[in-house]
């Protein structure tokens, strides 16, 4: 599997704390079969707008991210790591021409809403995002509240070219119940790319029993497509697979909705 969402550089956000954590971090991954990571600190996008201040954070995630290298190297020479970050939506146009704050590199960027509210004018955003040449991924977008119910505000969200990222916590609950309704309901009807851990080297590391539960409810082609597929042809820059509707099989809906 491909995990393009954590946060396993050390002490540079709300993920891991030191070295050891991220170790720590390195060592779930690998042992959940993530066998590529990218991972993604938070990240301002306003900082983009303020180059003073961009490279003073840039300059934080390259230390961290040699660190986190070394580390991998050392104890996990066959796992793959390339970076990004989770970029704030605080600002109306991001500058992201730099590789660095991009998915490995990809023209894929990992947005999340600021304050974990969702902006009026969010579409617009991902328009102009998409206008110079960056394809915006919007993370977990369950657990926003309010996203039950949402189906024709995702729908201008896709129209203007951005994929869905949903957690693996929340196929399992983690977050509680109305995310993981919201989630349930985005691959119900279709509109999920990609699914990941945002994992911060505390607590479980739950992808591979959300691919697992996917794949129970009759989903085994949706959790390949999520987990593997879609992920690797974001890295190479193509675009997602559509993802068909997670049907799910007698009984789990009854389970999750009921």
């Amino acid at each position: 599997m491909i995990d393009f969402h954590n946060h396993l550089m050390p002490g540079v956000d709300d993920g891991a704390a030191d070295p050891a954590q991220a170790l720590e971090g390195l060592g779930a991954m690998w042992a959940d079969g993530v066998r590529t990571v990218v991972t993604t600190p938070h990240f301002r996008g306003s900082l983009t707008r303020n180059p003073e201040a961009f490279a003073a954070r840039m300059a934080e995630l390259d230390g961290a991210w040699s660190t986190l290298c070394a580390l991998g190297a050392e104890h996990f020479p066959s796992l793959r790591l390339e970076r990004g970050a989770e970029i704030s939506l605080d600002a109306p146009e991001l500058d992201l021409s730099d590789a660095r704050v991009r998915l490995g590199g990809s023209p894929f960027a990992l947005i999340e809403f600021q304050g974990f509210s969702i902006p009026p004018r969010a579409a617009n955003a991902f328009f102009q995002l998409k206008r110079g040449g960056v394809v915006p991924i919007l993370a977990h977008p369950e657990r926003y509240p309010g996203m039950q119910g949402s189906a024709d505000l995702v729908e201008e969200w896709r129209s203007v070219g951005c994929h869905l990222q949903v957690n693996a916590g929340s196929v399992l609950g983690r977050y509680g119940d109305s995310a993981c309704q919201a989630a349930m309901g985005l691959l119900a009807r279709g509109e999920v790319s990609f699914l990941c851990s945002d994992y911060h080297t505390r607590g479980r590391l739950w992808l591979r029993q959300a691919r697992d539960r996917i794949a129970e409810m009759g989903g085994a082609e949706q959790a390949e497509l999520l987990t593997v597929e879609n992920p690797t042809r974001m890295l190479a820059g193509d675009p997602p697979l559509p993802v068909p509707p997670l049907r799910g099989k007698r009984g789990w809906w009854g389970k999750i909705f009921g």
